[in-house]
């Protein structure tokens, strides 16, 4: 089965829209791991925006599914995560003012940055993860990294579903069975939703985890978190 990992951001920008602590960002946490949810993943921005440094630290004692920590590995973020130590580390491309994820890394350009910084957060016992587009060269590029994973960025594929194009999968089954190849490890995430979810996984061999947030809260709102996370746990089976 494909492993499920819930993305609260969304949960941090209810709150922070506000003020105070509700929803509260731990209790949710919490919350999904005992629905079914087996990972928890966080994106925390330069600005706090959403997820705040200190979220970050607050959900470690909390969350014994697997954490998943992503960003721009800028100096303070990979301090952070060497402090906190969590289960995987996704590292994303994105500019400071960036809405949300927009590009995979060029793991060619980039070869010696991310080699460096995967070597240090492999020396502390974190697996680690690249978000990539979906091009067989950048796998390649991301296997000379020392990378344990990969995350495709799946934007492209959920856009070109809606539409009624499937053939939009194929870049990205093709990534995957380079990944089998070279035993290079999957995951997946953005815009993944009900309804394209288990096209998605059913054509990816080997997919080992999705990270879903602002579907999957959105789609909350309508038939609750409990019942939206078994609803995917389902169509990952």
């Amino acid at each position: 089965m494909t492993k499920l990992s819930v993305n609260i951001n969304k949960i941090a920008t209810l709150r922070n829209s506000r003020g105070g602590n509700t929803p509260n960002v731990v209790q949710f946490a919490k919350d999904v791991q005992e629905f079914g949810a087996q990972g928890v993943t966080i994106h925390p921005r330069p600005d706090e925006r959403h997820i705040r440094y200190q979220d970050a630290y607050d959900l470690k004692p909390i969350v014994y599914t697997e954490y998943n920590i992503e960003g721009n590995p800028i100096p303070k973020f990979v301090d952070m995560v060497l402090d906190i130590k969590p289960t995987q580390v996704t590292l994303v491309p994105d500019a400071e003012d960036a809405i949300t994820s927009n590009a995979g890394w060029d793991t060619i350009k980039h070869k010696d940055f991310l080699t460096d910084i995967i070597k240090e957060f492999k020396n502390n016992g974190i697996r680690t993860s690249i978000f990539l587009d979906p091009e067989v060269s950048q796998v390649d590029g991301a296997l000379e990294t020392g990378t344990d994973r990969i995350e495709l960025y799946t934007e492209a594929f959920a856009h070109q579903y809606s539409l009624g194009n499937k053939k939009a999968i194929e870049p990205y089954v093709a990534c995957a069975l380079r990944c089998n190849e070279v035993g290079l490890g999957i995951n997946a995430g953005h815009d993944l939703s009900l309804e394209n979810i288990k096209f998605f996984k059913d054509n990816m061999p080997n997919l080992l985890e999705v990270s879903i947030g602002h579907a999957l809260i959105s789609e909350s709102l309508y038939l609750g978190i409990e019942n939206v996370v078994n609803m995917y746990l389902n169509k990952l089976k």
